[in-house]
């Protein structure tokens, strides 16, 4: 990567006041396996081709700056699967989670619903589709 860091790892950390919620929701819900744990941090690892990584942090923890000791408030993170509708029958139906947005589809190319963690963190919940129309042409290849 010209002109910026070369990155040897990335992954948000989510300042919570539920530690233990979150963790049970990532773990039993997401399919997250604890790699680390204290009673102020969760490090959480998905496995599988992509190890995708997610941490949890006391957000009153010393380590945050002064000032920015608070919860997470505004974050949607999306989590792609390979049949959305299956995972809206095992979060929504079966496991009653309350969705904050319905099932749908979107011209832009998604099909998806939205829930949230137990610290209110969206979770977007999403099956790419065939865009319509004119969606087609924004997107750029990799």
């Amino acid at each position: 990567m010209k002109g910026s860091a070369v990155l040897s790892s990335f992954y948000p950390v989510i300042a919570t006041s539920r530690i233990r919620e979150s963790t049970d929701f990532y773990t039993r819900l997401m399919g997250f396996e604890v790699t680390f744990e204290t009673d102020w941090y969760v490090s959480l690892r998905h496995p599988g081709k992509h190890p995708w990584e997610l941490a949890l942090l006391d957000h009153t923890h010393p380590t945050i700056p002064e000032g920015h000791r608070a919860p997470v408030s505004g974050l949607l993170l999306n989590f792609e699967v390979d049949d959305v509708d299956a995972e809206w029958e095992r979060l929504v139906v079966r496991e009653g989670l309350t969705p904050l947005l319905e099932i749908r589809s979107e011209d832009f190319g998604q099909r998806h619903f939205i829930v949230a963690d137990p610290s209110g963190v969206l979770i977007d919940v999403i099956t790419e589709i065939e865009p319509a129309g004119e969606w087609a042409d924004s997107f750029r290849a990799p």
